[in-house]
């Protein structure tokens, strides 16, 4: 079931989501204009062999922007993230987040009909993206090596665990064991058990490094007329987000503590509780600090406390000071402690679970939601960010989440090919 969204003018969704206690929708003109939408990679040509989340994301941002992106599953099952839960009227929540826009061209790449056909659709393709598993697509003759000469203008884009090469080559990844290498366990949780970050993270990361190294090959190509190959590994990607704990470890001194949602190294920076709730603030430089203890605190003479008088110390005297401001706390309430924070300048926050993201009142102040079609009907989406509902020029593109095999007889009809 989805959130309990309101968004002015509605317009009505499918019987069943309504049914199912959704208030209605409002048709963004983003939706509307869709058929005349030319974003700036329309006609590009996209195959990709996809699964999961790492080049599904990927693709789907390259759809976003205009790019025909032609989705390659195995006949009947299709992408096996199609089953992962069926939280979406029926459908995969992770499949319906990443894959609007596509077409799905249902092939078994391993009988020789069906690869002549997948070979025929790369000489139309500007891009080839790969995330099968490891030496999967080489032995398919998809590598960038098999296809330069015959493809020279062709983008090949191949997503892994841990790379093309290397003594973890052919190590299945998978996003929680990414984490784990990459010391992401290192610096999550609370110290007594490490936490996994609660979204795909190393999928993500990799597939916003594919996205932007394929718009950086498209460019490059437009100055060379030549392909080139992209090697994304998750491992890599997610090391790169850990620069700032790597660089606090540099040499050899000790890592960031694990500190929950707390910051680990400045503070306060995370949760704190009021009489009704929990409240998030960050304090940042010295001038916060003192407005924090004069206007939120009551409390000015914290501000040159000597436990207190800088984040070094603060961090040092944590435990103590976390009593203070949750004693100061216990008998206001969240919204309270939410008006003299905004009143003091110190950034905070709503501690929101997905209910309050669906309602946010910010998002649909900004315009953020329209709609998209799946084969279970209509359902909300979000704008892609840096998009605006009314953009000049061209406008994301949102089309509908596909069926498995749903464009096997257009794309064959367009290669010339009968069923």
């Amino acid at each position: 079931m989805f959130a309990r969204l309101s968004i002015p003018n509605p317009r009505c969704l499918s019987q069943r989501a309504i049914a199912g206690g959704v208030r209605c929708f409002s048709l963004s003109a983003t939706r509307r204009s869709n058929a005349n939408n030319q974003g700036p990679l329309a006609g590009i040509t996209v195959v990709s062999l996809e699964q999961a989340i790492a080049a599904p994301f990927c693709t789907r941002q390259l759809a976003d922007m205009g790019a025909r992106v032609i989705k390659v599953e195995r006949p009947g099952v299709g992408d096996f993230a199609r089953n992962y839960d069926t939280r979406v009227n029926g459908l995969a929540s992770h499949f319906v987040w990443t894959n609007r826009s596509k077409e799905s061209l249902a092939l078994d790449v391993k009988k020789p009909k069906d690869h002549e056909v997948l070979m025929r659709l790369l000489g139309k393709a500007d891009v080839l993206v790969q995330n099968l598993a490891p030496g999967a697509s080489a032995r398919l003759g998809l590598s960038f090596q098999a296809l330069k000469e015959t493809h020279p203008s062709l983008i090949v884009c191949d997503i892994s665990g841990y790379g093309q090469d290397g003594p973890y080559r052919d190590k299945k990844a998978y996003d929680l064991l990414v984490q784990s290498e990459a010391g992401m366990l290192s610096v999550t949780g609370t110290g007594k058990e490490p936490a996994k970050v609660g979204i795909s993270i190393a999928d993500i990361a990799s597939g916003m490094y594919a996205y932007s190294n394929i718009i950086a090959a498209i460019l490059q190509r437009s100055k060379s007329g030549r392909g080139s190959h992209i090697d994304i590994s998750m491992l890599e990607s997610m090391v790169e987000w850990m620069g700032f704990p790597m660089y606090y470890a540099f040499n050899g001194a000790p890592g960031p503590v694990p500190a929950g949602a707390s910051h680990a190294s400045i503070y306060p920076y995370g949760p704190f509780e009021t009489g009704d709730g929990s409240v998030m603030l960050g304090i940042q430089n010295e001038r916060e600090w003192a407005n924090f203890c004069t206007i939120v605190l009551s409390q000015p003479e914290l501000a040159t406390d000597a436990r207190f008088c800088n984040n070094s110390l603060r961090d040092k005297n944590r435990d103590a000071l976390k009593d203070i401001i949750c004693k100061s706390f216990a008998d206001i309430t969240s919204e309270e402690a939410t008006r003299r924070l905004d009143k003091a300048s110190i950034a905070n926050a709503n501690v929101n679970d997905m209910q309050g993201v669906w309602d946010h009142a910010q998002l649909r102040a900004r315009g953020r939601w329209t709609e998209v079609q799946t084969p279970e009907g209509i359902v909300p989406a979000l704008l892609p960010p840096g998009f605006s509902p009314e953009q000049e020029g061209f406008r994301a593109r949102m089309d509908a989440v596909p069926k498995v095999g749903e464009h096997n007889e257009s794309i064959l009809a367009e290669l010339g090919i009968s069923k």
